[in-house]
């Protein structure tokens, strides 16, 4: 008479584990860095922390961190313009990303300055080049230029 509740148990408990697992291609297994700005790092360049920091609506400065996962090869970041005709960039010279290096566009700042149809608060879809041909779109938080982090960042 014990075999069957012992046999239930052996049961139950075989069946605990994968029930009871995560799985495969969760959250808990994806890149997650908390922050204000976007990132991408579906390219050779990994774009991380892209923001748009305003003072005032219609311009901001574009900054982010290039990472190249190129150990062998230098990258350029040749431009940025929005996915529309309604976000355009002052002309600025390539940026030079080392072999497996970080290039920070804030510190020293870069100055990319953007003007269009935008606000703080806003996404804008941007294009970001490089000079490998390669182009990584996505979409970039405007932050505001008066608090934090970004005080004082906008150079437009």
């Amino acid at each position: 008479m014990r075999l069957r509740p012992l046999a239930t148990a052996a049961a139950v408990i075989a069946l605990a584990a994968p029930l009871s697992s995560c799985g495969f291609d969760y959250a808990t297994e994806r890149d997650y860095t908390p922050g204000s700005g976007s990132n991408n790092r579906d390219g050779i360049v990994d774009v991380l922390s892209a923001v748009v920091v305003s003072a005032s609506e219609g311009s901001g400065t574009f900054v982010a961190s290039l990472s190249n996962n190129d150990v062998d090869d230098e990258q350029t970041f040749t431009g940025v313009a929005g996915e529309d005709s309604t976000v355009q960039a002052a002309d600025f010279e390539p940026i030079a990303v080392a072999p497996g290096g970080l290039v920070n566009l804030a510190d020293p700042a870069a100055d990319i300055v953007l003007t269009g149809d935008f606000a703080a608060g806003d996404f804008v879809p941007l294009s970001i080049d490089f000079g490998n041909g390669e182009r990584i779109t996505m979409n970039v938080p405007v932050v505001r230029d008066d608090t934090g982090y970004w005080e004082g960042m906008d150079a437009s």
